[in-house]
């Protein structure tokens, strides 16, 4: 059986008081993608940097491609890429300028150099652009060319980190059908995120990571199934909020939104439990805004899972 193009065993990592990652377990398979999500804080980070050879880790053990990222971290470190949240170029170098420095710093051929940074800038949409200083750039622009950049010596392996924080709602779906890409061309990725719909759309799995725990794993679709729910949302004017989650309480487990305007309730039988939020709102003499049933999300699943959501968190190192 082939071994996982990526692979953590047991890795910790501590900051002083700080525990990082306590234990944490990770296997991507050839040419998949595993999304690692969870909030800032809650160790993506710390695995990316064990993973890439940045940090050695405090215990266990990871390999890339079946070699240790430690004992062989100079092997790893020429087929794996990584592009972050920061745009790791030169501001001062043109994009094309950019490119062919990485295409130096991973050895490449002379010859091939060239060539793919044209390549690059031409499949990243960065030809109009490709000779002026990185500095000029968008973010959108930034980070494409830092994907590009991560991509120069054709890397079997790839790790994104929170590739499209900051970035309008436009620039992300831009980078995610790069990403789409990529993956189509048989890559191995790594993808930690915090947005919920990032990973539902480009991971085969994902791994639920809080306060440096795996606390779940399995496809959007496991892990939706997993809270067993349906949710049906009514929203109602705040001044009669109190009562509607009272009266909604022998329905199911109601989750009252911060402005009091929205109740979500989590129901086993959608059709007679509707029929009985709608009776239950009327009998309390209330007018509902509006009322809708819905599937559950992954920030329902995180939000089961953790008692928190995505975006509560100050980040670790």
């Amino acid at each position: 059986m082939e071994s996982p193009a990526i692979l953590a065993e047991g890795l910790v990592k501590h900051f002083g008081s700080v525990h990082a990652l306590d234990g944490v377990d990770l296997a991507v398979p050839t040419g998949t993608v595993l999304g690692l999500l969870g909030p800032n804080g809650a160790g993506k980070t710390t695995a990316v940097r064990i993973l890439t050879t940045i940090l050695r880790p405090d215990g266990g053990r990871a390999t890339i491609l079946g070699r240790d990222v430690v004992e062989d971290a100079d092997w790893v470190r020429m087929r794996i890429g990584l592009a972050g949240q920061y745009a790791a170029v030169d501001e001062n170098l043109t994009g094309r300028e950019n490119l062919r420095l990485v295409g130096k710093l991973t050895h490449m051929p002379r010859a091939a150099i060239r060539p793919r940074a044209d390549e690059l800038i031409e499949r990243f949409d960065l030809a109009d652009a490709a000779d002026r200083p990185a500095k000029t750039y968008s973010g959108g622009m930034r980070r494409r060319l830092d994907l590009a950049a991560a991509l120069v010596h054709r890397p079997p392996v790839l790790f994104l980190d929170e590739p499209t924080t900051g970035l309008d709602p436009s620039g992300r779906n831009d980078l995610w059908g790069v990403i789409e890409e990529l993956v189509a061309d048989g890559t191995t990725l790594l993808l930690t995120t915090q947005y919920l719909e990032e990973a539902d759309r480009l991971a085969d799995r994902i791994a639920v990571v809080d306060h440096g725990h795996v606390i779940a794993e399995g496809t959007a679709a496991e892990l939706k199934a997993s809270i067993g729910t349906t949710i049906i949302r009514v929203e109602i004017d705040p001044e009669d909020a109190d009562t509607a989650k009272h009266v909604l309480a022998e329905v199911g487990p109601v989750q009252l939104s911060d402005d009091h305007r929205v109740l979500e309730v989590k129901v086993t039988d959608s059709g007679r439990s509707l029929l009985d939020v709608v009776r239950r709102i009327d009998g309390a003499s209330i007018v509902p805004n509006a009322a809708s049933v819905r599937e559950p999300s992954l920030d329902d699943v995180f939000l089961t899972l953790t008692g928190h959501t995505a975006d509560d968190q100050e980040e670790q190192p």
